[in-house]
């Protein structure tokens, strides 16, 4: 099983349409260990509307938390602490699935959704970082142009890069100003795709953005 996790600059960045976008391109699962806030669904529901292969498997979280903030303030107000353990226990699990269905699904990929940004707490100790270094996940950033989202890309980029992060590159949305190939270069990480903003994300969206993306992650 070859795992791409998928984290962002911060919150509301656009990676659930990215993580739906990587599952389409690659036929690949999709898991989001925590879940913080629910309300107007999951982002595993919306991850299941928006693709269209018949191939991917979505699995339900570790840690479904009715609260939208942070995911150790969320699991706090339901009494519970979030374990990396518990997370890896989960991870290891889907591994085994996947490797007791048939060859062809030993080398399927798996695109794990964080939440927020590298340095989200899960509980007092343990971030988001620390379950992409437990899990050896390849990762892919999203950035999202706005302004300061210079200055953030290029922070997160020097965290992946001082923790020994395995970056596969960037993913951008919208577009604000043109700086992307920028902080591309600055970062020291490529580009892999760049996607357009709309007013509908729909099925025949992310299918198109799959395919220009495909070839790039192909590339690497």
């Amino acid at each position: 099983m070859q795992s791409i996790f998928v984290t962002g600059i911060g919150t509301d960045i656009g990676k659930t349409v990215v993580s739906a976008i990587l599952a389409e391109a690659l036929q690949a699962d999709y898991w989001k260990p925590v879940q913080a806030g629910f309300e107007d669904g999951t982002d595993a529901g919306r991850i299941r509307s928006l693709i269209s292969n018949n191939q991917s498997t979505i699995y339900p979280e570790t840690y479904k938390l009715k609260m939208p903030a942070s995911p150790h303030i969320a699991a706090r107000e339901e009494g519970i602490e979030i374990e990396i353990e518990t997370i890896y226990k989960d991870y290891l699990s889907i591994q085994k699935y996947q490797q007791s269905q048939d060859e062809d699904r030993s080398n399927k990929y798996l695109i794990i959704e964080g939440a927020g940004g590298l340095i989200v707490p899960l509980n007092n100790k343990t971030f988001i970082i620390d379950v992409i270094k437990k899990i050896n996940a390849k990762v892919v950033l999203v950035s999202r142009n706005y302004l300061g989202s210079i200055n953030h890309s290029l922070l997160t980029a020097e965290v992946c890069r001082s923790q020994n992060l395995d970056v596969l590159g960037w993913v951008f949305n919208d577009q604000y100003l043109h700086y992307e190939d920028e902080i591309a270069q600055w970062s020291g990480y490529g580009k892999l795709a760049s996607i357009p903003a709309v007013q509908n994300v729909d099925k025949d969206f992310v299918a198109a953005q799959a395919a220009v993306l495909k070839k790039s992650i192909e590339m690497l």
